[in-house]
């Protein structure tokens, strides 16, 4: 323990010689520090790796050097070089020193590369620059209140897509939908659909080239995103889908869907509550309504545990409930949690709750809700 740490210790009135634990637990922490500096710059790391796609491109490597895996990836060697060297003290890649080769073991690609899926924890570490682009903004926002405007985010839409699109191309037509009994059948027989703050329309236009005889509407504000639905649902030629810009705080209809949709919107909204009113008088008596939010509890202390907590609590901090704020909402959050939710449901006009979880999907829970 240094002399300044010596100082603070015996200003609280805890030294290393009257309390041995106080020391021991000081140096424990003072070592866990240094690992969340290095792992928060590995995670800097990883985010260069996925978007350069040299994850990809190692995996399907023999042990090479950094000059052949850069003109594998088409990058430039310099870089690739001291890439490599963090991601080796980072204990992510094996370099062998006799002959300066790199080799990405293939138990670690399982969580790095594009063909993993849904197991590709790599695409997630892209939201840690993107965030914090924004923190002088949130810094402001802790000193004097409101919110940080979701057009400050870039890229944020595109790093959502991309990660939803990771779980609904494997899950979404024979897990998802099945959630709720009799759903697939309705949507081969023919209903209509609407997906509130359906981001770039991919969840929507995979439904609409699946069911042919069902209709489909996405709602969002976001031009982007409406117009790469748009875009998708030609290049696919579908003629069964739509998508609408529009704030669906203000939803304004009446019985018209058989079913609606949410995937990880609802915590973002401004006035949730007003949404979730909104989507159930949109339903028709027999409609269902499918939510996809984060897996969490309500309680903090039930949150302890969770394999993403620390990260969950920091992108609502750093987004998702600060966008809610600057449009003056309610701020409700990343981790509103089942226990919230729930409660939120019945108070919008559900009826009947259940609530699922998916294999492919660690990050959130599916509510299946009726309004009788």
């Amino acid at each position: 323990m240094s002399d300044k740490a010596r100082t603070l210790a015996a200003a609280n009135g805890r030294t290393p010689e009257a309390d041995p634990e106080f020391a021991t637990r000081a140096e424990a922490f003072g070592t866990r520090m240094l690992d969340i500096v290095n792992d928060g710059f590995l995670a800097l790391m990883i985010s260069i790796g996925h978007q350069t796609r040299l994850f990809d491109t190692m995996s399907t490597m023999p042990p090479a050097t950094s000059t052949q895996i850069a003109e594998a990836a088409k990058l430039n060697e310099r870089y690739v070089r001291e890439w490599l060297a963090a991601l080796t003290v980072g204990r992510i890649v094996d370099y062998h020193p006799a002959d300066r080769t790199y080799v990405l073991p293939p138990a670690h690609a399982t969580s790095l590369t594009r063909a993993a899926g849904p197991d590709n924890i790599a695409s997630f570490t892209q939201f840690v620059p993107l965030t914090a682009s924004v923190e002088p903004e949130i810094i402001d926002c802790f000193r004097h209140g409101g919110g940080v405007g979701y057009a400050e985010y870039g890229r944020f839409q595109q790093l959502a897509a991309e990660q939803s699109a990771a779980v609904h191309d494997v899950a979404l037509i024979d897990v998802t939908i099945a959630l709720a009994p009799g759903l697939p059948e309705r949507l081969r027989q023919g209903i209509a659909v609407a997906d509130i703050g359906c981001g770039s329309g991919h969840a929507i236009n995979l439904l609409g080239r699946e069911f042919p005889n069902s209709h489909f509407v996405g709602y969002d504000f976001s031009e982007e995103g409406i117009a790469a639905g748009r875009a998708q649902a030609r290049a696919m030629g579908l003629a069964n889908t739509g998508f609408e810009l529009r704030d669906v705080t203000y939803l304004a209809e009446s019985n018209r869907f058989d079913l609606i949709t949410a995937f990880d919107t609802i915590h973002d909204q401004a006035h949730p509550k007003q949404v979730l009113r909104g989507i159930a008088e949109a339903l028709k008596d027999d409609g269902i309504f499918l939510m996809v939010d984060v897996q969490a509890s309500s309680n903090l202390e039930e949150n302890l545990d969770h394999p993403m907590g620390p990260g969950l609590y920091a992108i609502s901090t750093m987004h998702c409930m600060t966008v809610s704020l600057a449009l003056d909402g309610d701020g409700l959050g990343t981790m509103w949690g089942e226990q919230l939710a729930t409660r939120m449901l019945r108070e919008a006009g559900f009826a009947s709750i259940d609530i699922e979880h998916v294999e492919a999907d660690i990050l959130n829970s599916y509510y299946v809700a009726r309004k009788s």
